[in-house]
């Protein structure tokens, strides 16, 4: 009995490979709490943590008699025992499995789990692989986070277990099964037409869609009728969405996408439903530096411009005006529906203040106001409903240059002004200060007006003319070729400074505020009265032999000449 056990037991051994690593089947033939009795035909059992047997899912399903592939790592060691691994005998299995695989063309399963330099690891049941960025996807994606921890299928391209270096492809997979497919799809693609596909991409400028075979570009402004500021807003990676072929270019297999096309035109009759003029509630969408965007409905945005939003200040910042989510009520000033811009107000729809203070206020009207600010070509003033009104320098003084009496003026301070004119529709207020007293100008030229004879002194003399003040704050011009019949060059000879005279005035501007005056004039109306009165004692002696002495006009030479005679003597 002995001599046949002895005998079995060597024919076993013959038929089992003893080096270690090999792969046997065993039998289990016990299981305990923490590990599993393995009989693999030696002289002793090998025991195998319980751990090595359990499935992806955790789950430990062996029983008593069951059969499984075990690696021998020692057949008998100093203690007589048989060490076998399970682990090794699956990760045996699996590399089987991929030379398989790698020879045949075959795909393999496996799970992104990491990413390293280059690329991704991705765990192929007990084989850690690597999977170039590369050769991700068909084409180049920045997201890779809706792949990772799914089951995909690759393809081996590269497999060393000496060095332990496998090398996967998703690519290769993807394109061998798009070729028949894309080839289908192709062939049915269409402008106009309707399907589903799925989000793999999201860049920026739109989507890319998996149409099943072939993508297609789904570009931002062609997800929604409405303003969006990134894809996100509309899609995600992985979401299966409805879309209509906008373009197809069959050389270039291109397609453009669109999810908006889908439905209703939000922007037929808009003009009917939003009438130039009239007034709606709007919900502010978006903020900018020249204005806000409100939307009216799903899908229709308007303009605010900056210029729009306040009577008062035309560059105020919006953000100072709404806020995003803001529901505001605005006037539809303008539609172009060839351009899909609509204008929108939010100042018309509030009490414009230019019209309030024209109704409040009249020319002439003595009014109070701060300075708010201070140029080149005025003063303005701070009034009432946060508008502003102006006061040229021309109006600050009657008798001092607007450059020089803006100097006596700062910011902040209240003046009296008195109101020139009111132009609502134009939104301005023309102000003055001089108009608050009465103008000595015109209160002199009034009662001495052109051809009358007025007194003055020379203020100053020049070259060319001589200043003479009239009265207080008016002054007139005597010009040197006025102050003598004979010629004179130099106003110095003829006048001096602080000298009294009578004078004509010969001219009056009133725009430029000049008072025109000479000697010479008033010598000559002298000299005329003169030679009249001699002229009509000789006419009445001349009338007693019936004689004359000639014209009135010769009377009057003769009598020029006579005095120039006598003062050149």
């Amino acid at each position: 009995m002995s001599e046949n056990f002895a005998e079995l037991f060597e024919e076993s051994l013959s038929t089992i490979e003893m080096a270690p690593g090999a792969i046997v089947t065993g039998t289990v033939v016990d299981i305990d709490n923490e590990s599993v009795t393995v009989h693999v035909g030696l002289k002793s059992e090998g025991v195998i943590s319980k751990s090595q047997f359990l499935d992806e899912s955790g789950a430990f399903a062996l029983a008593l008699g069951d059969q499984v592939k075990v690696a021998l790592e020692v057949v008998d060691d100093s203690w007589g025992e048989t060490r076998l691994s399970r682990e090794k005998a699956k990760r045996a299995e699996t590399w089987q499995a991929l030379e398989h695989a790698f020879e045949n063309t075959e795909v393999v399963n496996g799970v992104i789990n990491g990413k390293v330099k280059g690329g991704f690891t991705v765990d192929i049941k007990e084989i850690r692989a690597f999977l170039p960025g590369s050769l991700v996807d068909i084409r180049p994606l920045r997201e890779t986070a809706h792949l990772e921890g799914k089951p995909l299928e690759f393809r081996v391209i590269k497999l060393d277990q000496k060095r332990n270096n496998v090398v996967v492809s998703r690519r290769a997979v993807l394109e061998r099964e798009n070729s028949e497919e894309r080839e289908a799809l192709l062939a049915s693609l269409q402008e106009g037409k309707d399907l589903k596909g799925v989000v793999k991409n999201l860049t920026d400028y739109g989507a890319f869609v998996d149409l099943g075979g072939i993508d297609g570009l789904l570009h931002i402004t062609d997800m929604a009728w409405r303003r969006i500021r990134h894809p996100s807003e509309m899609v995600d990676v992985g979401d299966e969405v409805d879309v209509r072929i906008l373009k197809f270019d069959r050389g270039k297999n291109r397609v453009s996408l669109g999810m908006k096309q889908l439905g209703d035109d939000p922007w037929m009759e808009l003009t009917r439903r939003y009438p130039v003029g009239s007034r709606i509630f709007a919900t502010v969408t978006n903020l900018t530096d020249y204005g806000c965007f409100a939307e009216l409905e799903e899908g229709v945005e308007g303009l605010v411009h900056v210029s729009e939003m306040d009577w008062a200040n035309k560059n105020i910042h919006p953000s100072k005006v709404v806020n995003v989510g803001d529901e505001v009520e605005v006037m539809v000033l303008d539609i172009d529906e060839g351009r899909r811009r609509i204008s929108l107000g939010i100042k018309q729809c509030r009490p414009n203040p230019w019209d309030e203070f024209a109704a409040s206020h009249a020319k002439g009207d003595r009014i109070r106001g701060k300075i708010k600010s201070i140029t080149d070509f005025g003063i303005f003033v701070g009034l009432a409903g946060s508008i502003d009104g102006l006061v040229y320098l021309s109006d600050i003084a009657w008798n001092e240059p607007g450059e020089e009496a803006v100097r006596r003026y700062n910011r902040g301070e209240e003046v009296e002004v008195v109101i020139l004119s009111v132009d609502p529709q134009r939104e301005r207020i023309a102000l003055g200060i001089k108009q608050l007293d009465q103008d000595p100008f015109t209160d002199f030229v009034t009662i001495n007006d052109r051809g009358a004879l007025v007194k003055g002194v020379v203020a100053s003399v020049g070259p060319k003319e001589a200043s003479i003040r009239l009265a207080e704050d008016v002054v007139g011009v005597l010009k040197a070729s006025e102050i003598s019949v004979d010629r004179m060059e130099d106003a110095r000879k003829g006048v001096s400074e602080g000298q009294e005279l009578e004078l004509k005035i010969i001219s009056v501007d009133r725009k430029n505020r000049v008072i025109g005056l000479s000697l010479k004039s008033k010598a000559i109306d002298e000299e005329r009265t003169t030679v009249q009165e001699h002229a009509e004692r000789a006419r009445k002696q001349g009338g007693s032999d019936g004689k004359t002495t000639g014209t009135l006009g010769d009377l009057i030479q003769a009598q020029l000449q006579g005095n120039k005679k006598n003062a050149g003597s």
